[in-house]
């Protein structure tokens, strides 16, 4: 009897411990354990920023430049008051774009050089870490001046710049024809292409242009002063500027009737209707002036 009963505890034993088994392997096959994610440090760099707007201030701003004012213009798009305009407005108005001091209490970056490098990404349409070398700011931080760049351009400037001209502008435009030769011009028109990289395969063979490459049209009337008062952007590349105008609302405020009523006088004869200057490509309307031979 007593033999029996071992033999049954040794029996239950056994048993007890594969079902031990078993519960392990089902709960590490149904539990199994992800490894833990790598972490990634950032990486410090002392891009010397204060060495960036040093050379930024001798090249184009010191009294000793090193690159003329044609070049400036060139390559910032505009003339230099222009854009120190724009970084005063932003740098008093914007507070992103204020010298402040990192926690470390070094200076960080002045609005010069975050407005430049807004401004060179535009103009030369390039990546942002493209302006790293020069300009000494990270990638992240050359889209985030690109980003409130742009955004306090049109808040400061907006109300200016992004509306139709009234009678006042329009008098202050005859003005400024008359005293460079042109009474009853009130600017330029014109079209250029702008090049679409990311066009769709489909649609490629409808906007592209003689160059082969998929391009979106800008119309663009401007004064002087590069003030554009009307745009008209989206037509495909394959139109020429004449096709442009035919879908350009820039006649619509004349047709309408909406638009603001100005008199001049060429050699004693009264006038009711500006004109634009143009190229040899456009029609030979009374609302157009080709340009003169020299």
């Amino acid at each position: 009897m007593s033999k029996w009963s071992s033999d049954q505890e040794v029996d239950e034993m056994v048993e007890e411990e594969v079902e031990s088994i078993v519960e392990e392997i089902q709960y590490q096959c149904t539990h199994t354990e992800e490894p833990p994610l790598p972490v990634f440090r950032r990486v410090h760099i002392n891009r010397d920023r204060e060495r960036g707007h040093i050379r930024l201030w001798n090249d184009y701003f010191s009294e000793n430049l090193t690159y003329t004012q044609g070049m400036f213009s060139r390559r910032f798009r505009m003339n230099k008051l222009l854009f120190l305009r724009i970084v005063n407005s932003i740098e008093n108005g914007v507070p992103y774009f204020k010298q402040r001091r990192d926690a470390t209490g070094r200076l960080g970056l002045l609005a010069l050089q975050k407005c430049t490098t807004a401004i060179r990404m535009m103009a030369y349409r390039c990546a942002a870490d493209a302006v790293d070398e020069y300009l000494r700011l990270a990638e992240t931080t050359a889209h985030k001046c690109l980003e409130q760049f742009v955004d306090g351009v049109i808040n400061f400037f907006g109300d200016e710049y992004l509306i139709r001209p009234i009678v006042e502008d329009l008098q202050r435009l005859l003005n400024i024809g008359e005293y460079r030769g042109f009474p009853g011009m009130v600017g330029s028109i014109n079209c250029m292409h702008w090049e679409w990289k990311n066009c769709p395969t489909a649609w490629k063979g409808q906007y592209s242009c003689g160059s082969g490459k998929p391009t979106i049209v800008l119309e663009v009337v401007a004064s002087q002063d590069l003030w554009i008062w009307n745009a008209f952007f989206g037509p495909p590349g394959t139109l020429n500027d004449i096709n442009v105008l035919d879908r350009s609302p820039v006649f619509d405020d004349f047709l309408e009737g909406r638009a603001p009523r100005v008199t001049y006088i060429v050699n004693g004869r009264q006038y009711k209707m500006t004109y634009y200057l143009t190229d040899s490509i456009y029609l030979k309307w009374a609302t157009f002036i080709q340009s003169i031979t020299l």
